[in-house]
């Protein structure tokens, strides 16, 4: 470590810049610490939490007869009760940079499933709408602060040569607890189905003391024992950690002589290419029309003729396969060419699913009809979750710099629960409107999503933390 400061030291008072210092990698053939017992067991609690998210954003599609017809909500009261999850959401973005960069990223995940567990409580014992949302607001606020904790978390205590994998854990543990919803909504009731919902936290909690520090959050505010001994917790015992640790902590000191963090500083010239890449993936991805597909897939099947409940299962099942397969896959084919095929796909599904409303409406057979939405919603869903759903949270997880990722990363979970919102509460409105128009929208917006990737998103496969941020700060992708 003393090695690691006396270069870093140098560095600054040369006045030789971080790009040339990193335009060769470290360890440029090698991988970048072993893939430990420690390491899977931190990662598989962290993203429990994960599940909580997925279940949380499933549960309002299976739950919906069973509440209306149990609590005797109207349309658009079931519509405030599905949409209110994204407005506490948005409060839970806002918080969570600071939360995280104040206390850590391990206890705001404690922090966020303490209050996830407190909405779901207040959602079983709800005998009216008001306590009702009441307790999805709460949990909305609890699933804000998870969807920025978890992905950071597991970033940053990932090798580079598993990193695409290991953080891909947390979409893949998201579409379970989606798909595990629809799938536990057709056989219990909606106060069961809450519950379910607070299993994986009551498990997490007392695993939380169980798993070590982000070794990147002790490193950027100087907690260096703990930094050191959280790394060799997390790389096994007899792991050689010191050029890994050197790294991050030339980098971290680099960054906080660089420029100080806060909400306006992220807005510097070096950081806009980071700020976009990083917002305009989670903006197609939910503009896309991700909530209008989940919160209301039961509303597209049962109105284009197809039973909903198998319909629902059938997505949930699609959506496991092809996250599954995205996990395999992304460290192999990389980020970028997952997305494209992933949008591509989404645009696609997208445009089956109106067109199926448009045969429809021209009066074509109940059976043409019913077969292509769920033809539509099987190819959106299934190819949304292969790349699409998930690794712009892993872009994001990876690109933003320490000394910003607190309010770079609330702006992007903040523009995520934004779009949720306003997909899922505008599309019953829209989807009155036209209920072709609706899907032809979202195809476009998928559409131009593809020429964003393809022009501006840079591939991340195989590269440090620390590569990364460096190389788009510089503009070299």
């Amino acid at each position: 470590m003393a090695e690691g400061l006396l270069t870093s030291s140098f560095i600054m008072k040369s006045g030789v810049s971080i790009h040339s210092f990193h335009s060769e990698p470290l360890l440029p053939d090698e991988p970048s610490g072993p893939v430990t017992v420690k390491l899977i067991f931190s990662s598989v609690v962290a993203v429990l939490g994960s599940y909580v998210y997925g279940h949380a954003v499933g549960y309002s599609s299976p739950a919906e007869s069973g509440i209306i017809e149990d609590l005797g909500l109207t349309t658009s009261q079931y519509a405030v009760f599905s949409s209110i999850l994204t407005i506490g959401a948005m409060l839970g973005a806002v918080i969570s940079g600071r939360i995280a960069d104040f206390i850590g990223r391990r206890w705001a995940m404690g922090i966020s499933e303490l209050i996830c567990i407190a909405g779901w409580v207040l959602m079983i014992f709800a005998k009216d709408a008001t306590w009702l949302d009441l307790g999805r607001f709460i949990l909305g606020c609890g699933i804000g602060l998870t969807s920025y904790c978890v992905p950071i978390y597991v970033a940053e205590i990932s090798p580079k040569h598993v990193r695409g994998a290991f953080t891909a854990l947390n979409p893949l543990f998201m579409g379970l607890g989606q798909s595990l919803a629809f799938l536990f909504g057709s056989l219990v009731n909606w106060q069961i189905l809450a519950f379910i919902g607070i299993v994986p936290g009551i498990i997490q909690l007392p695993c939380l003391f169980f798993i070590p520090e982000s070794p990147r959050w002790l490193a950027n505010v100087g907690k260096m024992k703990e930094f050191e001994d959280s790394l060799q917790r997390l790389r096994g015992p007899d792991a050689d950690v010191a050029p890994e640790a050197a790294e991050i902590q030339e980098y971290t000191e680099y960054l906080n002589q660089m420029s100080e963090g806060g909400f306006f500083n992220m807005f510097q010239r070096k950081y806009l290419y980071t700020l976009v890449v990083g917002v305009g993936l989670i903006f197609f991805q939910r503009f896309g029309g991700l909530y209008g597909f989940v919160f209301y897939a039961s509303t597209i099947f049962k109105d284009a003729g197809f039973p909903s409940k198998i319909g629902t299962i059938a997505a949930s099942i699609v959506q496991v396969i092809t996250t599954v397969l995205g996990l395999l896959l992304i460290d192999k084919a990389g980020r970028r060419p997952m997305l494209l095929i992933s949008t591509v796909g989404s645009c696609l599904g997208c445009i089956i699913t109106g067109s199926a409303y448009l045969f429809k409406d021209l009066g074509a057979q109940r059976e043409l009809t019913a077969s292509l939405a769920l033809i539509g919603v099987l190819v959106y869903l299934g190819l949304l979750q292969l790349g699409l759903g998930g690794i712009p949270w892993i872009i994001m997880s990876e690109i933003f710099p320490i000394n910003i990722k607190g309010p770079a990363g609330s702006l992007v979970v903040l523009v995520s629960w934004f779009g949720s919102w306003v997909v899922s509460y505008s599309f019953s409105y829209i989807f009155d409107w036209s209920q072709s128009g609706i899907f032809f929208i979202y195809g476009g917006i998928c559409a131009v999503g593809v020429l964003f990737i393809a022009k501006l998103v840079p591939e991340t496969k195989g590269r440090t933390l620390e590569e990364i941020q460096e190389s788009m700060m510089t503009g070299s992708r």
